[in-house]
């Protein structure tokens, strides 16, 4: 029995030492942990007062900092990162850099309210903590822990071999990979129309959650705390719906995800069309709006946020309008009152 015990803690000792200190996987989860520093080395360098928009990749694919943040004249970074890396760990990276007066804007993709705790112990950001950020794992909850000290199977040994020769070569580099999918600024620019994916049209809108998983889902308990956290720093919190394809939504499901952010100090803006959108403004997922579309949403977005912030709102440049105009919705729309405050 003893022999067996002795066997089993010598595994996990191997097996830790494996995937926390040899091997890699710097291309599929080195570009994630690159952008996520990347925004980090922004935020930390940006003046306050200053705006930051902060969701899943919803974020940086269907809102724009070069047109927010020009039309509220406040530095902007883009600070929403892919949905499987956990709030808990962005929160943590992000918070030393936000102060009062700063803006942050939360247009979260509904998934992330909804993610419950077994998901947050396989996210796919437990792997390149526990080999590259234990300074963040060692602050984050003892399940949480567990899931990234046993977050890999022997596919991600695989990758790893893989991986690692490659990015070691230059061949190909997390660096060379982002380069052409964000400016500088954290906007997403390869989400170009003539791009976009035509098997994107025809899929079925998105699945809407229900109030009551809105309101039991862990991802909301974390943002949550993190409202209520930073309201008392006297940041201002703005919480939003995520853009989505055109359907009826609940009153109760945004009621829900509207106390999330009222109940702890933020405040929370609803657009008049829910931030819903015809399919053919998409790019590549239900989330992510071709860039003409991006422009134009973050217009109408900025013109509300001034309006709820009482800010002075400027009107977009020429350049912004013409790409704006471009987005194949705004052929609906009077294109001569994107410049009009």
């Amino acid at each position: 029995m003893w022999r067996l015990l002795k066997l089993c803690a010598l595994s996990v000792v191997v097996y830790s030492a494996v995937f926390g200190l040899l091997v890699d996987r710097p291309l599929s989860l080195g570009t994630l942990r690159l952008e996520l520093l990347q925004k980090v080395t922004r935020l930390r360098a940006l003046p306050s007062p200053k705006l930051v928009i902060l969701a899943g990749s919803n974020g940086p694919y269907s809102h724009s900092c070069v047109v927010m943040g020009a039309m509220l004249n406040m530095p902007c970074e883009n600070a929403g990162i892919a949905v499987g890396i956990g709030l808990d760990d962005i929160f943590i990276r992000y918070a030393p850099y936000l102060h009062a007066g700063d803006v942050v804007y939360m247009p979260m993709e509904l998934s992330q309210y909804t993610m419950t705790a077994a998901a947050y112990r396989a996210a796919v950001d437990g792997a390149f903590l526990l080999r590259h950020d234990r300074s963040i794992l060692v602050q984050l909850p003892v399940p949480r822990i567990a899931g990234a000290v046993f977050c890999c199977t022997l596919a991600d040994l695989g990758e790893a071999f893989l991986e690692m020769p490659l990015a070691g070569s230059g061949i190909i580099t997390p660096q060379g990979l982002l380069a052409g999918e964000y400016d500088d600024q954290g906007d997403r620019v390869d989400n170009l129309l003539a791009l976009r994916d035509a098997a994107l049209l025809p899929l079925a809108p998105r699945h809407l959650p229900t109030a009551v998983e809105i309101e039991g889902g862990y991802g909301s308990s974390l943002i949550t705390k993190f409202v209520a956290r930073e309201t008392r720093k006297g940041v201002i919190v703005v919480g939003g719906m995520p853009v989505g394809y055109t359907q009826p939504q609940s009153g109760k499901l945004i009621a829900a995800i509207r106390s999330v952010y009222v109940l702890n100090g933020g405040r929370f803006l609803l657009m008049p069309d829910h931030s819903e959108y015809p399919r053919m403004d998409f790019f590549n997922s239900e989330d992510h709006l071709v860039q003409p579309c991006q422009f134009m949403h973050s217009i109408f977005v900025a013109r509300y946020l001034a309006a709820l912030l009482g800010r002075q709102v400027l009107p977009p440049s020429d350049a912004v309008i013409r790409v704006a105009a471009e987005c194949p919705s705004a052929a609906r729309i009077d294109v001569g009152r994107f410049s009009r405050p």
